[in-house]
């Protein structure tokens, strides 16, 4: 692992909110702001140029939402993690940023302490949610779902299978590694494979295919397990 710390780009239209999370990160030795914007189109250029390894979304803002954002950003293929925080916690706003591509959402009413934790868990390829989000979002993803979408699980092997449960559950790779008698080599091997056969770029664009399919749901799995693991 790198003794690098971990580049960070905020996106916000607000100064003032930039500048309290700046100052918050910049206090913590293994982080360091490497740039700022004030719109998602800005967002999107430094998130290209910069390389940074983590990305602190907001969502409404001018020129370009943040979504939108994303999308673009995944598109050219960056392989920065990307955290939205914001204060519209609206299941379908979670919905439309997961399946742009975020790894994790954050709400700015929360502990500031919380943000340097949430962070370092995106950084590392988990997911984050907060769990009453998370709990409305998959009752949304369960009131629309579409059978159809199973069907995309039909090439996974067993095996894969059982880490798209262990992944709803909310498990890291470590935790997973250990349920399965598997290295975390072997599970992120097996996790890369079944995001190429599912067609999505993270991991919690698997739990939401899962639920929105109807391949896993509450009762097999926990239903804040959204939340992704640590």
């Amino acid at each position: 692992m790198s003794d690098r710390p971990t580049r960070i780009v905020l996106v916000d239209d607000q100064t003032l909110v930039r500048s309290g999370m700046k100052a918050l990160l910049e206090a913590e030795p293994d982080l360091h702001v490497t740039g700022e914007a004030s719109d998602g189109a800005e967002g999107v250029e430094l998130a290209l140029t910069r390389r940074p390894d983590v990305v602190l979304m907001d969502v409404a803002m001018p020129v370009l939402d943040g979504i939108e954002a994303i999308r673009r950003i995944k598109a050219a293929g960056s392989e920065a993690h990307i955290l939205i925080v914001t204060d519209d916690d609206d299941e379908q706003v979670v919905l439309r940023a997961l399946r742009a591509g975020a790894n994790g959402f954050f709400l700015k009413d929360a502990a500031p302490a919380r943000l340097v934790e949430a962070v370092r868990i995106v950084a590392t390829g988990d997911t984050l949610l907060a769990p009453p989000v998370a709990r409305r979002l998959v009752d949304a993803l369960l009131s629309h779902t579409h059978p159809v979408l199973k069907r995309r699980f039909e090439p996974l092997t067993e095996r894969e299978r059982d880490i798209v449960r262990h992944l709803a559950r909310g498990l890291s790779n470590a935790d997973m590694a250990d349920h399965l008698a598997l290295s975390e080599g072997t599970v992120k091997t097996h996790l890369t494979r079944l995001l190429t056969k599912l067609g999505v770029r993270s991991r919690v664009q698997v739990v939401v295919l899962a639920y929105e399919s109807g391949f896993v749901r509450p009762g097999h799995t926990d239903a804040t397990a959204i939340t992704g693991g640590r």
